[in-house]
């Protein structure tokens, strides 16, 4: 499974790619809207998992664009803010599947991907 990884941390980034990468998932990682959308435009994954607090560009907009263009890709929102909180991140997105906070456990985000990429 294909899995881009969006996060402006790079140690974090790299964090998640690792327990990805453990459950055999293959990752890309970037750390901008432009990054992400470049690759959006030459590949096709099947999960992403975004930072809604990008240093560089608007997280909506990435998942707007894979939505758009990779309509069965699957995006799982990670932030460190109580903005959607409500859930509302499902109204808003319909390739949202998750919405997790960034000090969630790398190996229970990877579970996360895991789960959802595999019901696609």
């Amino acid at each position: 499974m294909d899995v881009l990884i969006v996060e402006s941390n790079a140690d974090l980034g790299m964090l998640w790619s690792r327990h990805l990468e453990r459950l055999s998932m293959t990752t890309t990682l970037v750390a901008s809207q432009s990054e992400a959308i470049a690759k959006l435009q030459t590949h096709t994954f099947r999960m992403i998992v975004l930072d809604l607090d990008l240093e560089e560009g608007a997280a909506i907009a990435i998942a707007d664009f894979a939505n758009y263009r990779h309509p069965d890709t699957k995006v799982v929102f990670v932030t460190n803010t109580s903005f959607f909180s409500d859930g509302s991140i499902f109204q808003h997105m319909a390739n949202a599947c998750a919405f997790l906070p960034a000090q969630v456990a790398p190996k229970d985000l990877a579970a996360i991907v895991h789960y959802h990429g595999n019901k696609v």
